[in-house]
């Protein structure tokens, strides 16, 4: 059987404003009708898979869990890497996993954020590429280029084993200039790194063995360690940072020699950028992808999405615009992989709005800030049926609710009581309070929050039914 390994770590920068640290790209539904990790996890769903893996960072775990839970896919397990490290410890801590259940397991390692319009294509090249890895290959999946692409890596065929579709690999070359990529196109011996694998778990342990120990001896440290809680798979975090921060390219693919590519001619989409999404987008006659409220003249050639309000444009040629209620991107479509850059100085400069949306998901539901004044914030609270927020006081703060759709359970001190519709409550500063929505149907309520100090890291959890952790400085939820 084969096992899916879905790697959910990426932060998605150059997809900002609507990726954010907190809430990446795999998470949002860019070119489908569900989020991208889901569509990942549908591809390989079926006779001769096992339910996936998923390994995701600790910010997103409740993000992996939710959006696997609303489309109804178990998984057989959600790990939660301790610390930001690449793919080779990522698929090192599965690997293990699935290595002490089944000794011949296959693993598929898939990005979660990755495009892929014709899956039948996927699977017909999966089962193609079983005999390879069983027989202790490492296969990669090598797209079929169609334009000189820079943004890429690359993977050189060599000889074809044999009656298999499967080639060993000549050699890996990193992501070229423009004159390199146009000479690997007419050479034809070379294909886009998909970064999809299909191995035998032990087999990558041992090759990660042999040339990352490091990587090895502490990925198997941090899973003989690991704990459940709840839902996920915790290994050991001192354990864990003990790993090199290395890909699987690096550490494994470009030195071992039993690597193998197969190539697929594949509609695939690593969406790298805003200019990709174009690519990939229902374009008019005039060549633009215009989402959401868009009214245009004279334009060519360019992409926009409205999320929140309308965008007017006169004239505009290879333009890239992304608005949402708190940012807009304009960008030249030659550059919009720069675009991380902008991410990278609104990280630096401690700007929420690279961290957070206007709407934040939380495990209980959401919250979104509709003003925010000197002294005074108002948000929207949903809690979804059965979600409950943390049993909490602050020390800056006062807040009023009042419930606006469903039935809330209020506590207030050593007192509990429902709140109906058009109801409202005071939370006086420094008082014990929960809500709760004991109800069949989402509660809605307005907070107005008052005080000196509206941060959200003036908030002391005092239980939660999450296990989440007291709240950093950084963060944005109750």
């Amino acid at each position: 059987m084969t096992t899916p390994v879905i790697l959910s770590g990426g932060t998605g920068s150059r997809l900002w404003p609507l990726s954010r640290s907190d809430n990446p790209k795999q998470f949002l539904n860019l070119h489908g009708d569900a989020p991208m990790i889901v569509e990942t996890a549908r591809r390989t769903r079926g006779d001769g898979f096992n339910d996936p893996i998923i390994v995701a960072g600790e910010a997103h775990r409740f993000h992996a869990a939710a959006a696997m839970a609303d489309a109804e896919i178990s998984l057989s397990a959600l790990i939660l890497e301790p610390a930001a490290r690449s793919t080779a410890p990522a698929i090192a801590l599965a690997a293990h996993l699935v290595n002490r259940q089944d000794p011949d397991g296959l693993i598929l390692c898939c990005p979660a954020d990755h495009v892929i319009t014709d899956p039948g294509v996927l699977l017909s090249a999966i089962e193609e590429a079983k005999q390879a890895a069983q027989e202790g290959y490492l296969v990669t999946f090598g797209i079929a280029p169609d334009r000189p692409e820079t943004g890429f890596g690359y993977v050189e065929q060599g000889d074809q084993l044999s009656q298999s579709a499967v080639h060993v690999v000549r050699s890996f070359v990193e992501k070229p200039d423009r004159a390199g990529a146009e000479a690997m196109l007419e050479n034809g011996g070379f294909l886009w790194n998909a970064g999809i694998f299909l191995m035998k778990a032990s087999t990558y342990l041992e090759e990660l063995k042999a040339f990352e120990p490091e990587i090895y001896s502490a990925s198997a440290a941090a899973m003989d360690d690991a704990i459940n809680d709840m839902d996920f798979i915790r290994p050991s975090i001192p354990a864990f940072k003990a790993c090199p921060n290395v890909s699987i390219d690096y550490a494994v693919m470009e030195r071992t020699d039993k690597a193998a590519v197969i190539p697929v001619a594949l509609n695939w989409s690593d969406i790298g950028s805003w200019d990709a999404m174009l690519k990939l987008g229902d374009k008019d006659s005039d060549g633009n992808v215009l989402l959401g409220d868009v009214v245009g003249h004279g334009m060519e050639n360019s992409y926009v999405n409205a999320q929140s309000r309308l965008v007017a444009c006169v004239g505009t040629r290879d333009l890239a615009i992304v608005e949402t209620p708190d940012a807009v991107l304009v960008a030249d479509r030659s550059v919009t992989q720069n675009v991380k850059h902008i991410f990278d100085q609104l990280k630096a400069q401690g700007r929420r709005e690279a961290v957070h949306h206007t709407r934040v998901e939380r495990p209980w539901g959401s919250f979104e800030t509709l003003a925010l004044g000197q002294r005074f914030q108002v948000k929207r609270i949903i809690v979804k049926q059965g979600g409950t927020l943390s049993l909490q006081k602050h020390h800056h703060r006062s807040e009023h609710w009042v419930v606006v759709e469903g039935t809330a359970r209020v506590t207030v001190g050593s007192e509990a009581r429902l709140l109906a519709e058009n109801e409202s409550v005071y939370i006086p500063l420094g008082e014990v309070h929960r809500l709760e929505n004991p109800g069949k149907v989402p509660v809605v309520l307005i907070e107005v929050q008052t005080g000196t100090y509206l941060g959200e890291d003036d908030i002391i959890r005092l239980e939660d039914i999450y296990n989440r952790e007291a709240v950093p400085a950084d963060a944005s939820a109750s």
